[in-house]
């Protein structure tokens, strides 16, 4: 289930000093990844074991011509948009600005879940003078110090209440037990064509299944012995008449994607290249541990010399490091060249994410690698890894049983990583290595 909270409010309310607190508060919550610009970022926040993703928007400032700050408020009103719930912080110490006014006036129209979150009640005097933000008229406040984590704890409490249980009918769990591939990119790459090359114009066993999100289209793909489903990000709905930040819109929908994908299919425009959108999507997708197939589009349109797709897959690689085993497919949608090769390795990649190495074997395989290169010494410390298995996880995870558990450097699990993707089948797909006291 993909759920979405969105931290709104004026400038310097501490909005982003509060986004990291959240993200810190417990060690199961995962990552928080750099946005498309310095004013946004995305995290993935786990509380009392639900998991829901959390964006950090710039400041609100209604009515300025500034170009900026026009900017931020057309993302701030995607973002309430496209939220299940909304926290709206502001300054205790500031008290109620004009600015707090024009954000609570565009939350009262909005018939989602709001939280008021007074930020910055560190004593009791603040406390005092908190009280006054009820006059905004918010059922659900909140008084906490993003500095300290005071009160957060009920912040998040009353969050994850809003994510439902997980329900499944028997045509879900039929679903579920598919692999299924989130068509992912920015606007215009080519991803309704895709879609449309591979089940719009055959007679084929397809039909559209509503998505859990609102903003996703699930299509049962079943045809040339090859069965999944294709969850599709692109052209859905049309936006209002205020012209749409499409960048910022486009990461929302991809995430929104990813958290019911497998495997992630990253469409790049041939002629535009790997642009830091891409590249931030891309990441996002790794640390959410999602197997990845890049797919460059529009690859008839290019002019080619003997070298070319080798020179262009070297330059893709070189910006996407250090995760780089990660096939790349050259396609054309509208003349449905290598379509259905991406569509194979997609489910190669879905086969690598789910497989089990018997721990026999990975530890024949890994010893020899650890005796052939050992772990640097460290504080005259020499590091012994007695054992491996692999974890019963979604993501390929392995578990390094060791003397010196904290004493391993990144350069050696980079080491480690390279054995396992040499050895084993990984390609496409994040792996996690865990250190363990043995």
């Amino acid at each position: 289930m993909s759920f979405t909270v969105a931290i709104v409010g004026r400038p310097n309310v501490g909005k982003s000093t509060f986004f990291n607190r959240m993200l810190e508060q417990r060690k199961a919550i995962v990552d928080d990844i750099s946005g498309v610009t310095r004013d946004r970022q995305y995290g993935i926040a786990d509380w009392n074991g639900k998991t829901f993703n959390l964006i950090d928007t710039g400041g609100f400032v209604p009515d300025t011509e500034d170009i900026f700050e026009k900017e931020i408020r057309k993302q701030v009103r995607i973002a309430i948009d496209e939220a299940d719930a909304l926290v709206f912080m502001t300054d205790a110490s500031a008290g109620i600005t004009d600015l707090d006014d024009a954000m609570a006036d565009l939350l009262r129209r909005t018939t989602k879940p709001v939280f008021l979150t007074v930020n910055k009640v560190d004593n009791n005097e603040r406390m005092l003078d908190a009280s006054e933000f009820y006059i905004l008229g918010f059922e659900d406040v909140f008084f906490v110090s993003s500095m300290t984590g005071s009160g957060t704890g009920e912040l998040l409490d009353a969050l994850v209440k809003l994510i439902p249980e997980a329900t499944q009918t028997k045509e879900d769990e039929e679903i579920a037990a598919l692999p299924k591939f989130a068509i992912i990119g920015q606007p215009n790459v080519g991803k309704s064509s895709l879609l449309n090359a591979l089940v719009g114009q055959e007679r084929t066993i397809v039909s559209d299944i509503a998505g859990t999100t609102r903003d996703t289209i699930h299509t049962h793909y079943n045809m040339f012995q090859k069965e999944f489903v294709l969850i599709d990000t692109a052209g859905l709905r049309k936006k209002n008449k205020e012209k749409d930040d499409l960048e910022f819109y486009s990461v929302i929908r991809a995430i929104k994607a990813m958290d019911e994908a497998d495997v992630c299919l990253l469409v790049l425009d041939a002629e535009k290249g790997i642009t830091a959108q891409d590249v931030n999507i891309f990441s996002l997708a790794a640390r959410k541990g999602k197997g990845i197939v890049v797919l460059v589009n529009k690859w008839d349109l290019m002019e080619k010399t003997t070298n070319t797709a080798r020179d262009y897959e070297k330059r893709l690689k070189e910006k996407i490091a250090p995760f780089t085993d990660v096939p790349v497919i050259f396609i054309s949608a509208a003349e449905k060249m290598r379509i259905y090769k991406a569509m194979e390795t997609a489910l190669e990649v879905y086969a690598n994410k789910t497989r089990k190495i018997p721990t026999s074997k990975l530890n024949d395989v890994m010893l020899k690698a650890i005796e052939a290169h050992h772990a640097p010494v460290v504080r005259g410390n020499s590091i012994k890894i007695k054992y491996v298995t692999q974890l019963p996880t979604q993501v390929p995870s392995f578990a390094f049983f060791t003397n010196y558990p904290d004493d391993i450097k990144t350069p050696y699990r980079n080491y480690l990583e390279n054995q396992l993707r040499q050895h084993f089948n990984f390609s496409g797909v994040p792996i996690r290595i865990f250190f363990r006291k043995k």
